[in-house]
């Protein structure tokens, strides 16, 4: 049988490996699942058990999602800066719905696409099957290096630019904000469109939040992406796109030839759940467990860190970033160490499109429980440890 192109490079994307833990006694910090104790589950409940009482939340609706919960997600936006009516919100399923409609609105095979390096390995998926040119961006500790994409954009005709500008999948960075005003700058200079996905937006643990691009954007270039997936719960599959009209129609036309439209039934018991309970306050709740776990983890790895690795501290999210020395190679050593010491990160490899970036890891720390935090630490250590006492060895 002979598969479109787009079969294979999907295929080989890595994302697979993230959903798959065989091993019983495997600590995972690889996944990016949140605390399933966090989850308002009887306040959930509530809500489905009387969304059914309605006729209509079993019907077809349409592409766009259901006008009252628009609405609702608008108003929250206006309070995060973002001048949103019910009209500029697409409901789509996940921010992954989001990433897939962009690119297949935008990009025909080889167009020019920037990601950063590392990011998110779900939207290399989504974006490989429409084939474009990547060009890789460094990632700062404040955000994308925007001089090397200065210099992409002037030598490179760009088409989108795809960024995590809080709480960086996978890096935990925050894109400052003289870079997100000097990025929309660019934008509008260079004639290019920004993805924006945000879905740790509303994690933040400690400081101030930033605006976000789609804040600061006068010209319609900024599509932004939010998700319930990580503060409220994934099996909804319920994000949300924010754009100009003529993008977001564009999006909703692709998307109802696609899956038509999302479950009216998840919509109107979110709806419901959001008019029935303190949402702000299950966001407090959030932050205070992700805070305190995200503390516990980066003192346990911290402390044993062997010489010459890195471990980012960001203030949000549910990452941290382990940086190991030039010529250690991640995935190799997460198959020979880690893996027999029953843990596990997300290696750098399949987080650019190059996949020339080796020694580098992602770890969650916002999935594992807090009672396994500190052994699966312990674990991740003591292989490090073990891996540079080889390397001095053999040096």
């Amino acid at each position: 049988m002979k598969f479109a192109s787009r079969v294979a490079t999907t295929m080989q994307s890595g994302l697979d490996e993230l959903f798959t833990a065989p091993d019983p006694e495997l600590i995972s910090f690889a996944g990016g699942y949140p605390d399933a104790t966090m989850f308002p589950q009887a306040a959930l409940q509530g809500a489905f058990a009387q969304a059914t009482e309605e006729s209509a939340a079993f019907q077809y609706g349409d592409s766009w999602g259901l006008p009252r919960l628009r609405r609702h997600i608008a108003q929250w936006l206006q309070k995060d800066g973002i001048p949103a009516t019910a009209q500029d919100v697409l409901l789509t399923q996940g921010a992954q719905q989001g990433i897939d409609l962009a690119a297949k609105m935008l990009l025909n095979p080889g167009d020019g696409l920037v990601v950063e390096a590392p990011t998110y390995l779900g939207a290399l998926a989504a974006f490989n099957a429409y084939e474009p040119q990547y060009y890789e961006v460094p990632m700062a500790a404040d955000g994308m290096d925007l001089g090397a994409l200065q210099k992409i954009l002037m030598t490179h005709k760009i088409k989108m630019i795809y960024t995590v500008p809080d709480f960086q999948n996978p890096t935990g960075a925050v894109m400052s904000l003289a870079k997100r005003k000097a990025l929309i700058a660019l934008a509008n200079q260079y004639d290019v469109i920004i993805l924006e996905d945000g879905p740790y937006r509303w994690l933040r643990y400690q400081g101030e939040s930033l605006p976000p691009l789609k804040h600061f954007d006068t010209q319609g270039r900024v599509i932004f992406l939010g998700s319930m997936s990580k503060i409220l719960a994934p099996s909804l599959r319920l994000g949300w796109m924010v754009a100009a009209p003529k993008l977001l129609e564009a999006a909703a036309a692709l998307r109802g030839a696609s899956d038509v439209e999302s479950s009216q039934l998840v919509h109107r018991a979110v709806a419901l759940y959001l008019e029935q309970n303190d949402f702000d306050a299950h966001l407090d709740q959030l932050r205070q467990c992700y805070g305190a776990k995200l503390k516990l983890m980066h003192h346990a790895i911290s402390a044993q860190l062997p010489a010459g690795y890195q471990l980012s501290q960001p203030a949000g999210g549910f990452f941290l970033w382990l940086t190991a020395p030039a010529g250690v190679d991640m995935t190799a050593l997460q198959a020979q160490r880690l893996a027999p010491a029953h843990v596990s990160v997300v290696p750098s490899k399949n987080l650019t499109p190059s996949h020339q970036l080796l020694n580098g890891a992602r770890l969650t720390f916002a999935a594992p429980p807090t009672a396994k935090i500190e052994p699966g630490s312990a674990r991740l250590t003591a292989a490090l440890a073990a891996t540079a006492t080889a390397q001095a060895h053999r040096a």
